[in-house]
């Protein structure tokens, strides 16, 4: 039977989206969540559709992709076929044929779960593994302390704050004041809540996004930063207790996020919301 790779039109979005809710379970490795894809849509809604892959067979998708730059894909497989001999021949050739649109010839990377047939033919057509990411944990079935400080909903007033914290958080240019309102206007925002942690004097500290995938199944943290003016204050803490509770108010069953292994500052961090930090996993690398 024939696998059918896909870059879906705007409307196609969709789809994969309520796939990957779909495949969100509490004892999932970490993986491609539907967040990711809301998230993406502060870059615009032709290019989050654009950045999206799927592989379906007899109309049935069965992985989803998502372009996170030209040279790295984020994906995951339905949890029935993540030994699907078929779907792992058909993705190691996809990902390894610039014609096929996936990624180009260089060096490349891909995220995907712990445990896919994919993992072993990759390693046999001679990919490396990158540098360790740790996933983190919470459940969500206790209530979440008090916080300990004001938080409050990131509104378009607060658009021009919200960006300039994550730059400062990730020491980048690119978050713009646009991307608060691209992001809510997007067609998934309903299952997000994005929140600030505000210092006594009422400036934006710490700001999270938070992701459901529904009632029952894990959420998201993405992303989750503290202006460097307010680090080393308990913000970053506060500002994740505040987003796990929001989820828990959504339904979600737990909370994960992933992050660097060598961000030894931010799994303290999670850690001190409450997080637990499961094994670490390695994005899969082709190196020229």
């Amino acid at each position: 039977m024939t696998i059918v790779l896909r870059s879906p039109a705007v409307s196609g979005v969709r789809e994969a989206m309520a796939s990957l809710r779909a495949w969100q379970y509490d004892r999932a490795p970490m993986q491609l969540h539907s967040g990711d894809i809301g998230w993406n849509y502060r870059l615009g809604t032709a290019e989050t559709a654009a950045a999206v892959r799927t592989w379906s067979r007899e109309g049935r998708i069965l992985a989803v992709g998502m372009l996170d730059s030209p040279t790295v894909v984020r994906m995951t497989v339905a949890p029935d076929a993540f030994r699907d001999e078929g779907l792992a021949r058909r993705l190691v050739e996809d990902f390894s044929l610039p014609e096929r649109g996936v990624l180009p010839d260089g060096a490349v990377s891909i995220e995907a779960p712990p445990g896919l047939l994919l993992h072993e033919l990759l390693t046999r057509e001679g990919w490396g593994l990158d540098e360790p990411w740790t996933p983190l944990f919470r459940s969500l079935a206790e209530p979440v302390a008090d916080p300990g400080v004001r938080i409050g909903a990131i509104g378009p007033e607060q658009a021009h704050d919200f960006a300039d914290v994550l730059r400062s958080a990730f020491n980048t240019s690119g978050p713009r004041r646009s991307y608060w309102p691209a992001m809510s206007e997007g067609p998934f925002y309903a299952d997000a809540r994005c929140l600030g942690a505000y210092d006594d004097r009422g400036n934006l500290a710490g700001v999270v996004t938070v992701w459901s995938a529904g009632p029952g199944k894990p959420g998201l943290v993405e992303p989750m930063g503290v202006h460097e003016d307010h680090r080393g204050r308990g913000y970053g803490r506060a500002i994740t207790m505040a987003g796990a509770a929001a989820l828990r108010e959504m339904g979600s069953s737990s909370v994960r996020v992933c992050t660097h292994s060598s961000n030894v500052a931010g799994i303290a961090t999670y850690k001190a919301a409450g997080f637990e930090a499961q094994p670490a996993v390695r994005d899969r690398i082709r190196v020229v």
